[in-house]
């Protein structure tokens, strides 16, 4: 059984079939032809996130007949990916979704046309220029991490031929501009805040130098900034899908699915020709589109307004998803934890999460209306978090937390003041901010040491709690007041709340010895 074979005419439908795969129903040449010459939608990035979400239910759409074209890839980082993920397996992959019940459902992914390198070097760019001048095509969409839409001072150096993503599109969308102005959306689907404004600030900036060097003219930039032609609306992505994963590949070769190598690339892109994740999944975008778009609502994505995109975000990053993550891998991390679903059967840790989630934050949760806060964590807790075959880890998670608490903790406290609401309500918030303190420390609950995460200000913060140590009695914490006092850290000044000394003597008790993060996290959870 190889992905090839449903290409080359060699398929057994019925071996795959028997054994649980999900084959496509719809004419994949035709989807090809017709993509090729009017192509509507070309995809930045092509890593396994974008094959499990955007071209997973666009191949729904083909199956389902209310659709008739596919989607073009186009890779800007890393070209092996193309080379080995991609034209291989005639672009082709295979979709295994996790459920938390432990079954797996496969899928075979063909909605995929066409692997692109996004690069003057390649034949392959003057097939991307033609696209861009199609005026069939209504969508260029992203995920590309939030780091490639930055726009690095010596990108804009090189003129009309930059080497960074921005740039790139920026140089395909001038392709558009003088093919007569055609309308086309410019859509980031990175799990970034107001990711299209990313995506509009880094196109700007290179139109603008180059109207400037009059390599291109001003009316490209005013081409550009208007939105009833080229739109950048924001879109809130909500889906966790890790590196191919060992028990994935075992399950696939019992079945005698052959292709279900592991590819590492040179710049350490980890994939397969199999991408693996989990059932659950959130698409909310802005609905502004110039020139058409597929109808992926159909397939589960929700269109609203801008507004309405931003609460959901909010929902997520500060009260229903990211806060709830923070507070398990610190603590996961001290208590030698080594997977997330581990964690959900810990008898402190659950209850740790559900009390942050539903008693503490939820009375300050923005209500997007489109998607019910509660249901929203409960699925969280009850279905993703359990799940057997996302294999996050608590470490992965605690990666750059201080550049997440402001958002995830502070946020919520900036509302409990602003609200006039009682602090005292405030338990396990306050325990997850001692907890990083001990955590910065480096030493786990049986008094081992532990590498912490990278963070940009792991060493600086590291210095902070330096003369602290666990288990010595009688030593001075006056060193908190250089951390708790950080804005930039915490989104405010915690010593100017109730807070700042409720969490000082947590950090105490949480310092207090061996065992002591595993007794402070039972008495605070038990008793809230």
């Amino acid at each position: 059984m190889k992905l090839k074979d449903i290409s080359s005419g060699k398929l057994n439908a019925s071996e795959w079939e028997a054994k649980g795969y999900e084959l496509p129903t719809y004419d994949i040449e035709a989807v090809r032809t017709r993509t090729h010459e009017n192509p509507t939608w070309v995809h930045f990035g092509g890593g396994n996130i974008f094959r499990a979400f955007p071209a997973a239910i666009l191949n729904d759409l083909l199956n389902k007949g209310v659709y008739d074209r596919g989607v073009i890839v186009a890779e800007t980082f890393d070209y092996e990916v193309v080379d080995k993920a991609y034209t291989p397996y005639d672009n082709l992959s295979l979709l295994v979704s996790l459920q938390a019940s432990g079954t797996i459902e496969k899928k075979v992914i063909a909605s995929v046309t066409e692997s692109l390198k996004a690069d003057y070097a390649f034949d392959d760019w003057s097939r991307l220029v033609d696209i861009f001048r199609n005026p069939s095509l209504q969508m260029a969409t992203f995920t590309i991490t939030e780091k490639g839409y930055g726009v690095p001072p010596a990108d804009l150096e090189r003129g009309l031929k930059p080497m960074m993503a921005m740039g790139k599109v920026t140089a395909l969308l001038y392709e558009r501009f003088k093919a007569g102005k055609l309308p086309l959306t410019v859509q980031s689907m990175d799990n970034c805040s107001h990711n299209g404004d990313k995506v509009k600030a880094g196109v700007i900036a290179y139109a603008k130098r180059w109207a400037e060097e009059r390599l291109a003219p001003q009316a490209f930039v005013d081409y550009l900034e208007d939105e009833q032609t080229i739109s950048f609306p924001w879109s809130m992505i909500d889906k966790i899908t890790p590196r191919p994963h060992a028990k994935v590949k075992e399950m696939l070769a019992a079945d005698g699915f052959e292709d279900n190598q592991y590819i590492e690339t040179e710049k350490h892109t980890f994939t397969a020709p199999f991408v693996n994740s989990e059932e659950t999944q959130y698409l909310v975008v802005e609905d502004h589109y110039t020139n058409g778009r597929p109808p992926l609502d159909q397939a589960g994505v929700i269109y609203t307004t801008r507004k309405t995109v931003d609460e959901v975000e909010t929902m997520k990053v500060t009260t229903c998803l990211n806060p709830l993550h923070t507070a398990m891998a610190l603590y996961g991390c001290m208590l030698n934890y080594t997977l997330i679903s581990a964690e959900m059967n810990d008898e402190d840790i659950r209850p740790f999460i559900q009390k942050i989630g539903y008693i503490e934050a939820m009375p300050v949760v923005t209500d997007p209306g489109i998607i019910n806060p509660y249901e929203f964590i409960g699925a969280f807790i009850n279905r993703r978090l359990p799940n057997p075959f996302m294999p996050d880890t608590p470490q992965r998670i605690a990666m750059d937390t201080s550049q997440k608490l402001p958002i995830r903790f502070g946020e919520t406290i900036k509302k409990y003041a602003a609200r006039h609401l009682d602090m005292d309500n405030l338990v396990l918030i306050p325990l997850v901010l001692a907890g990083y303190a001990r955590y910065l420390k480096g030493v786990d609950d049986n008094g081992k040491p532990f590498t912490p995460s990278p963070d940009p200000m792991l060493q600086e913060l590291q210095q902070i709690v330096e003369p602290l140590t666990v288990g010595k009695e009688g030593q001075d914490y006056s060193c908190l007041k250089n951390l708790y006092s950080r804005k930039d850290v915490f989104g405010l000044n915690l010593y100017e709340t109730p807070l700042g000394n409720r969490i000082e003597e947590m950090v105490k008790q949480l310092f207090a010895g061996k065992g002591a993060v595993r007794s402070i996290l039972h008495k605070y959870t038990a008793q809230r």
